[in-house]
């Protein structure tokens, strides 16, 4: 009886385990339909903030606006990495690290150095289990993330970047497309290349000028950059810790049925044993 009783304690712990499992999807799925409600929300402010910059940008601005600078020499940027403050999700904070690692290396094999700044306590204990110091770390981002905390995140960064002390900014973030399609991805946020297109500026009526509106976007299309990395990150985490956990609640699920077929085959096997010992006694005393 000692294997069939192993086996039932371990179909025990194999349930408490799934329900955890269960939960913790559901937990998931609530929190990733605010988390999506947040990318659709921040998506059109932002690329209509973009629209506005892009429409409005001149390589020749760069002298006014030290966001705009394009440094000749490239000798120190910032890699502002963003990962969760807990696990469970599969291979995301994983992915994130990995990129971010590897485009560190890569800068570094230019001859750049690299200072690293970690959002999300996943990506500060990789970086001190690595013995790689950090520049900043913060672990206040939770899973839904404010304006507020994309300035405390990219303010220090900017300043610098106007004063020169550093050449460029990274944040590696993920690319929410879908609960299952969450890519980690490298956003150039300093210099401030917003690319061509838009809306030619003649098509408006500005006031104040377009180089006085410059003045007060800049600033704030860099922040709302790293908020839109920052909703799309959450998203993503939540994304994937609901596959993850859908995944474990179905391994346990078959686990406990191959559990199950032991335990009854265990018991048959016991009630049988039981039966010839019972027969094989009444034949003793006749």
């Amino acid at each position: 009886m000692a294997k069939a009783r192993d086996v039932r304690r371990r179909i025990r712990s194999v349930d408490n385990t799934r329900q955890i499992t269960r939960t913790m999807e559901m937990v998931a799925a609530s929190k990733l339909k605010r988390a999506t409600d947040r990318v659709r929300a921040a998506r059109p402010y932002g690329d209509a903030l973009e629209g506005i910059v892009r429409s409005l940008y001149d390589p020749a601005l760069a002298e006014r606006f030290p966001l705009l600078r394009k440094p000749d020499r490239v000798r120190r940027v910032a890699i502002l990495l963003l990962t969760a403050n807990r696990g469970l999700a599969g291979a995301f904070n994983a992915n994130l690290i990995r990129q971010a690692w590897d485009l560190m290396e890569e800068l570094r094999a230019q001859g750049i150095e690299v200072e690293v700044h970690v959002s999300g306590k996943r990506g500060i204990q990789y970086f001190q289990f690595k013995d790689e110091p950090l520049a900043s770390s913060s672990t206040e981002v939770g899973d839904y993330p404010t304006v507020e905390d994309a300035e405390r995140l990219v303010g220090h960064l900017r300043d610098r970047f106007v004063t020169g002390d550093l050449d460029g900014v990274h944040v590696v973030t993920s690319h929410f497309r879908s609960a299952l399609s969450t890519p980690p991805v490298t956003v150039d946020v300093l210099p401030i290349e917003p690319g061509e297109g838009g809306v030619p500026p003649d098509a408006y009526i500005l006031s104040p000028a377009g180089t006085g509106i410059l003045e007060q976007l800049l600033p704030l299309y860099v922040r709302n950059t790293v908020y839109r990395a920052l909703v799309e990150n959450a998203a993503a985490e939540q994304g994937a810790r609901r596959t993850a956990m859908k995944s474990a609640t179905d391994n346990a699920s078959e686990m406990l049925d191959d559990l199950r077929r032991t335990y009854n085959r265990a018991r048959q096997a016991q009630i049988t044993q039981e039966i010839a010992e019972i027969v094989g006694g009444a034949a003793a005393f006749e």
